[in-house]
């Protein structure tokens, strides 16, 4: 009973319940936030991962533009049920160079997060010209226009530029060559020099146009989601 009625003496006093209030959220924010100062880093390193290339960047930019994100979670939940579905849950370092990251929390349709690989380039096309036409319950609305729009890489190295003052770790020689990697990497006859510089990209003509194209960029990105790290001899750090 004395504690029911000290329990009642706080909720009717306005004043009081405020400032115990506040020190309960400060004490509980200090025991968060107060270990981070003395982490070097929160993100396991996962060999395999780095920065998107210069193609992959700007489909990610059309990726984000267009709204995804709106109804396609980029991150996978270690529960059985989503791993059987969609593979390895998702880990933080594959999000370490997000800004922002495409996490999400509403599925409309399947998550992203290990779709790279999964389709051919023309189902992708395909599936961007006529959704319906490869899943006919699908909600989705046609992107046929990325196609049409040719995509020059005049603000490439600007935008990782940007990502860089915001911990990108790209390099002087990977700006350098920003508008050439961009090109080469979605032709056929390209130099090697962008697989070099982001291992693991993938080359070639995404959409069978001449050009450089939206729908190329965006292949290119979706083509690379859940790729980079190596599932069959990943282990996690216990320590952290």
């Amino acid at each position: 009973m004395a504690a029911l009625d000290g329990h009642k003496k706080i909720e009717t006093n306005a004043t009081l319940l405020l400032t115990l209030s506040f020190l309960v959220v400060t004490i509980g924010g200090i025991v968060e936030i107060a270990p981070l100062f003395y982490l070097e880093n929160t993100i396991e390193d996962v060999e395999g991962m780095r920065p998107y290339s210069p193609l992959e960047l700007a489909g990610r930019e059309i990726y984000i533009r267009e709204g995804c994100y709106v109804c396609h979670s980029q991150m996978i939940r270690p529960m059985r049920d989503e791993v059987e579905r969609y593979g390895h849950y998702s880990l933080a370092a594959e999000s370490q160079y997000d800004h922002p990251f495409q996490w999400g929390s509403k599925r409309t349709g399947p998550d992203l997060a290990r779709v790279g690989g999964r389709y051919s380039d023309e189902w992708h096309v395909d599936h961007f010209t006529d959704p319906q036409s490869v899943v006919p319950e699908s909600v989705m609305p046609p992107y046929a226009f990325l196609a049409d729009n040719v995509l020059r890489p005049t603000y490439i190295a600007d935008l990782m530029e940007t990502h860089r003052f915001v911990g990108v770790p790209y390099t002087d020689e990977m700006i350098e060559n920003a508008e050439l990697d961009f090109v080469q990497q979605a032709t056929d006859f390209g130099d090697s020099g962008v697989v070099e510089r982001y291992p693991g990209a993938q080359q070639r003509d995404f959409d069978g146009q001449p050009e450089v194209t939206e729908m190329d960029a965006l292949i290119a990105y979706l083509q690379m989601l859940g790729t980079l790290v190596d599932f069959s001899t990943f282990t996690p750090d216990e320590s952290r």
